[in-house]
């Protein structure tokens, strides 16, 4: 069981609910997702509710995370698109932050698991056809109408258009859903090369070198790919985001 790469993706209920048949188990899951919140909101309310024109290191990651995310906003969707900036931000500190306490040994990681991701992926989708079409109506459709493509060739377009904005929630979804579950089965894999290896004697723990560096070096490009993954996701909200301000490319 320690050496499953795949036991610590498993959901294991910790306080069993269930109403009308369906169950509302509260999950390791949903503890680390509230842990997440938490941790999340916590370190933005305490590292900014006592200001100084000198910045300690606290308050100084999170202006840089405001500036960050806004400065990315803005290049994504425009000036108009700050009034999102809410929205943006809590996704990206949640990502992150669930991203690295799935780093914690015996942690569970929130993000490897597709249901959340989806779900995620599904809100921005979701608040760009409400708002997309709240504010522009019927002209929204625009959006799958590119300009300057020959009257023959429309039907082909518009249908491609529909099947990769379908795709969307998809894809945004199982790529930070892939990433994380693959890099931590490798990572499991290869921590699992070093404690079998290490249980043969003087010689397993010889060659248990390897594994161990590559053990190492695989939690140096976690906590980077846990960083990039929020990055990634925020850049294509900000872009999808840009498309329900601006449907007609202008």
């Amino acid at each position: 069981m320690a050496n499953d790469p795949i036991h610590q993706f498993h959901i294991n209920t910790i306080v069993p609910i269930e109403v009308g048949g369906i169950d509302f188990s509260f999950t390791n899951a949903s503890l680390f997702m509230v842990a997440t919140v938490a941790i999340a909101a916590g370190f933005l309310y305490f590292s900014t509710s006592q200001r100084s024109l000198i910045p300690g290191r606290a308050q100084s990651v999170a202006e840089m995370s405001y500036e960050f995310v806004a400065n990315m906003l803005r290049e994504g969707a425009g000036s108009q698109g700050m009034k999102f900036f809410p929205l943006v931000l809590s996704l990206f500190m949640f990502i992150l932050t669930a991203n690295l306490l799935g780093m914690v040994p015996y942690f569970f990681t929130v993000t490897s698991q597709i249901i959340v991701t989806f779900a995620l992926s599904m809100l921005v989708v979701g608040l760009v056809v409400v708002y997309g079409f709240y504010k522009h109506g019927l002209r929204f459709l625009k959006l799958f109408v590119p300009s300057g493509v020959p009257g023959v060739l429309m039907p082909l377009v518009i249908s491609i258009e529909v099947i990769s904005f379908i795709a969307r929630p998809i894809s945004l979804s199982v790529r930070l859903f892939a990433n994380m579950l693959a890099g931590h089965i490798t990572l499991k894999v290869f921590a699992g090369f070093v404690a079998s290896l290490g249980a043969l004697g003087a010689l397993g723990i010889g060659t248990a070198i390897l594994p161990l560096i590559m053990t190492v070096a695989l939690t140096g490009l976690e906590f980077l790919v846990a960083f990039l993954q929020a990055y990634v996701f925020a850049v294509l909200t900000c872009m999808y985001l840009n498309d329900a301000l601006h449907p007609d490319g202008h």
